[in-house]
């Protein structure tokens, strides 16, 4: 298993679940400083990286981009695949398409995660669902032309009112059908709605193809009372061996929080202290 980040430009809301807010080439050299294996882009837009520059940083650091994360086009833009006007179904569409399209460019993978929207007022879970679904095909022609995985988060019921747990992300990824859409487990989110660790990864072997790690008070792991061990060994258990990104909160400050993340993750991959600087 590898480690990464979750980082976004400073211009990102003060909301977004990010460690480290700066001009993106920078957050890569300061993951790398800190043992990272990769950084996972959290964008309103994919113009926001300049790709020859970005490709410069990663080769000269040796990391990756995994993921690109889309939590602010829902967030800060207000667009999602469940909203009952087309045409902002079709912006959010388009949003996310760019995204895939730069995600081909690093063989990053594209998190849809709360740009899938939410169940409105005096509708219902099949309409939302339905609509869902049908932008989630759309992105899905794009992304299996271009190689990218899709990868559909669960989040908790205190975010969002459609789709909490991993058995309900597995179904989705299940009745699409497509080889380019996958679940995306979040330890955070799963610490509220998954009565079991083991059964929900368990029931998702083979289809996770990311994995989102966070202690359960959201700050970075081993400070809070998150079950680390027993989530090692599960992911052990079914052969995961993808990677396990923070997306957790800059407290006490970017760096500490960074630090710690990364000098656990290691130690519990056997990778040793001495990888973080």
């Amino acid at each position: 298993m590898k480690i990464g980040i979750a980082v976004a430009g400073p211009a990102a809301l003060p909301s977004a679940f990010v460690v480290l807010r700066d001009d993106l080439c920078r957050c890569v050299d300061r993951a790398a400083a800190f043992g990272y294996d990769g950084v996972e882009l959290a964008l309103l837009r994919a113009d926001e990286v300049d790709v020859p520059r970005m490709k410069q940083r990663l080769s000269a650091t040796g990391l990756e981009i995994p993921c690109i994360s889309s939590g602010q086009v829902f967030a800060a833009d207000h667009l999602y695949f469940t909203h009952p006007e087309s045409a902002v179904r079709e912006a959010a569409v388009d949003r996310i398409i760019g995204m895939i399209r730069l995600a081909a460019e690093f063989g990053a993978k594209v998190n849809t995660g709360r740009v899938r929207g939410l169940i409105h007022d005096g509708e219902t879970f099949a309409t939302a669902k339905q609509r869902y679904l049908s932008c989630l095909h759309r992105c899905a022609d794009v992304a299996e032309q271009a190689g990218v995985e899709l990868i559909v988060e669960p989040v908790n019921r205190y975010e969002i009112n459609f789709i909490h747990t991993c058995a309900e992300g597995l179904e989705i990824v299940k009745e699409t059908a497509r080889k380019s859409v996958r679940l995306m487990p979040d330890l955070f989110h799963m610490n509220i709605e998954d009565a079991s660790f083991r059964a929900a990864f368990e029931s998702a072997r083979g289809y996770i193809g990311y994995v989102h790690v966070a202690d359960s008070n959201r700050l970075a792991p081993g400070w809070g009372h998150m079950p680390f061990d027993e989530i090692f060994q599960i992911l052990g258990d079914i052969e995961y061996d993808g990677y396990l990104t923070a997306e957790i909160l800059p407290k006490p400050d970017p760096d500490q929080a960074a630090a710690q993340a990364a000098k656990y993750l290691l130690g519990k991959l056997g990778r040793g202290a001495d990888a973080v600087n």
